[in-house]
């Protein structure tokens, strides 16, 4: 009797289907984690592919520098990817991926309506749960759900089932990428990013298609890369339906990169288109829905955009739009702890470096800051510390505990 292969294989194989790669599209992706010297040493991309198979069959654990290669292709450590951790299993995406198949099973089909829907329903619950849930949490029970629609896509359906699940794979795929995004692991959110784009082009989706110009955008525009970002924003624009939330979202986008270029005019145009497409923008029936624009995220964007651009109007804005955050519900914890970041930016062009370095205190014991807000924190901290006020001390000593923590440089 055959018996089931080790769980660090079974999470290999895993980990390579749910990103939708072929074993020869693994091996490609390890050559490129590879060094200079690493790569020169590796084999034939043949033999790598037939180390791939006995690696997934449980024949042979990875060993230097495949161990290494595999993690970083797939944007994770080591211990995840070869350690039984109970916390890296996502107990609670085995929990909701079992209740699918149940469905499935309980209807008699091979994929049937009832699991497809309830597929879908999982995948905006996943959305929703983005602003409450820290990102390396949500990340594993939103990988469990791309390996339970593999499994589908082998099941005997239908043309139009077949359809759903590529779009459930490129929306979980896309909020993979964002969730790898807030960690800072850039690498392996572009791999989710090209697996989201390409789902999306087979079933000619245009607002997934969109989303990942739009959500790319974002990546490079927090890695200080400005003008590409203004390219992204406007070609997903272009790839939108117009008048949807990717179109509205990477109009916003434009407007804050534009802000960060200290374009005042093409900031202050963008922000009125803007402003012309939410005016008649009813409030979407889950506003906390990562992929769905309500009204009030206009509100927070002006806030970002005018502090970037260092307006006066962006103090009271802020303020405004922290204070309706928190009292308003519903809570949105991740808009909360950004407005305090714009309001902390927003003081200091006010000169009032005191309290900027207050706010953005209170930001960094924030429990829902992600690793992409600390280059937001950081300017705050570099302007407060540069105008040596009292509060710069233990300012610059939470920055640097937490950038400690992370084990990110200073």
């Amino acid at each position: 009797m055959a018996t089931e292969p080790p769980a660090w294989a079974v999470r290999l194989r895993a980990e390579r289907r749910n990103r939708f790669w072929s074993q020869k599209d693994m091996a490609r992706h390890l050559v490129e984690a590879a060094d200079g010297d690493v790569r020169a040493r590796l084999p034939s991309r043949e033999s790598i592919v037939r180390r791939i198979k006995a690696y997934e069959a449980g024949h042979n654990q990875p060993d230097d520098p495949y161990r290494l290669l595999y993690a970083r292709a797939f944007g994770l450590t080591e211990d995840e990817l070869f350690e039984h951790h109970h916390r890296l299993l996502g107990i609670d995406g085995d929990d909701e991926r079992r209740a699918l198949e149940l469905t499935r099973r309980a209807a008699a089909t091979e994929v049937g309506e009832s699991t497809l829907e309830r597929l879908e329903a999982t995948v905006d619950d996943l959305a929703i749960a983005y602003h409450g849930t820290p990102p390396h949490e949500l990340l594993v029970r939103v990988r469990q759900h791309l390996d339970y629609v593999f499994q589908l896509l082998d099941a005997k359906k239908t043309l139009t089932e077949h359809r759903r699940l590529l779009v459930a794979g490129g929306w979980l795929s896309l909020l993979a990428a964002t969730c790898l995004i807030d960690l800072r692991r850039f690498p392996a959110a572009t791999a989710r990013l090209h697996t989201a784009a390409q789902l999306a082009k087979e079933t000619e989706h245009r607002e997934i298609s969109a989303w990942c110009l739009e959500t790319k955008a974002w990546q490079v525009l927090i890695d200080g890369g400005y003008r590409r970002a203004l390219t992204l924003s406007q070609a997903a624009q272009r790839a939108a339906p117009r008048g949807g939330s990717a179109y509205i979202q990477a109009t916003a986008q434009e407007g804050r990169v534009w802000a960060r270029l200290g374009a005042a005019r093409e900031t202050r145009d963008t922000l009125n288109r803007v402003a012309r497409l939410v005016a008649h923008l009813p409030d979407p029936d889950r506003p906390e829905h990562h992929y769905r624009y309500d009204p009030a995220k206009s509100d927070a964007y002006i806030a970002t955009t005018l502090s970037w651009l260092g307006d006066s109007a962006a103090e009271p804005y802020a303020r405004g739009v922290l204070a309706r955050q928190e009292s308003d519900p519903p809570r949105r914890p991740r808009r909360t702890l950004a407005a305090r970041l714009d309001l902390a930016l927003a003081l200091l062009a006010a000169d009032h470096p005191d309290e900027a370095a207050n706010m953005t205190l209170a930001a960094l014991t924030d429990p829902h800051l992600v690793p992409s807000h600390y280059w937001r924190a950081a300017e705050v901290v570099k302007a407060v510390e540069s105008r040596r006020v009292p509060e710069a001390v233990e300012l610059s000593e939470a920055y640097r505990e937490l950038c400690r923590r992370d084990d990110r440089p200073l």
